[in-house]
């Protein structure tokens, strides 16, 4: 599977799904994740180094300061809405428990696999139209205001959020929340700036 992106979820306020795609192939499917585990995938994605290390950039160098590497994860079930996941380390024969949203944060550091059971993803898998899926590349343009005249709404994508929450903050004069999240949209400005 590859993660091809993030959206807010319209159903959970403070949610969001992270889509995953059969790699080669056109299922997809959605796990909803928590906002803290939705800006660390985002931000190992859009490749934005925080000033301290995020938990799971902690998880990382433990992993290899202990000689060990992440070799996949899988996600293994689907009961009652929840995802279950393991991850597999180099010379480890044990497979480790984990959160998907955790597992595929790591999985994304390190460049590994991501596998889904076929059971599971025959379960999960849904149908996105191309149209309909926005992930934090997108940019504005005149058929996203049109359908917001027409009263449809779509996802906001995570840098949209954070221009919200930078208007919200000036408007509540909480300049200090302002200029920290003023300094994150600079950020990512100057990474996808960047040449690959």
């Amino acid at each position: 599977m590859e993660v091809i992106g993030l959206t807010s979820s319209p159903q959970n306020s403070g949610a969001y799904a992270l889509i995953l795609q059969e790699t080669g192939a056109e299922r997809r499917m959605s796990i909803l994740i928590g906002q803290d585990l939705a800006q660390a995938i985002a931000l190992e994605m859009e490749a934005i180094q925080p000033p301290r290390p995020i938990t799971h950039d902690l998880m990382k160098k433990v992993i290899e300061t202990l000689g060990s590497t992440l070799v996949d994860i899988t996600i293994t079930d689907l009961k009652e809405g929840t995802f279950y996941a393991v991850i597999r380390l180099d010379g480890t024969p044990t497979e480790i428990d984990a959160r998907p949203s955790d597992a595929i944060a790591l999985a994304i550091r390190f460049g590994a696999p991501i596998y889904v059971y076929e059971e599971v993803l025959a379960n999960a898998s849904i149908q996105i139209d191309d149209d309909e899926f926005y992930d934090s590349d997108d940019e504005y343009d005149e058929e996203e205001e049109e359908d917001k005249e027409k009263g449809e709404e779509r996802p906001l994508t995570l840098l949209e959020q954070l221009q919200l929450k930078l208007k919200d903050a000036v408007q509540r004069e909480d300049y200090e929340k302002a200029a920290q999240i003023r300094d994150e949209l600079d950020r990512i400005d100057k990474t996808k700036r960047k040449p690959s």
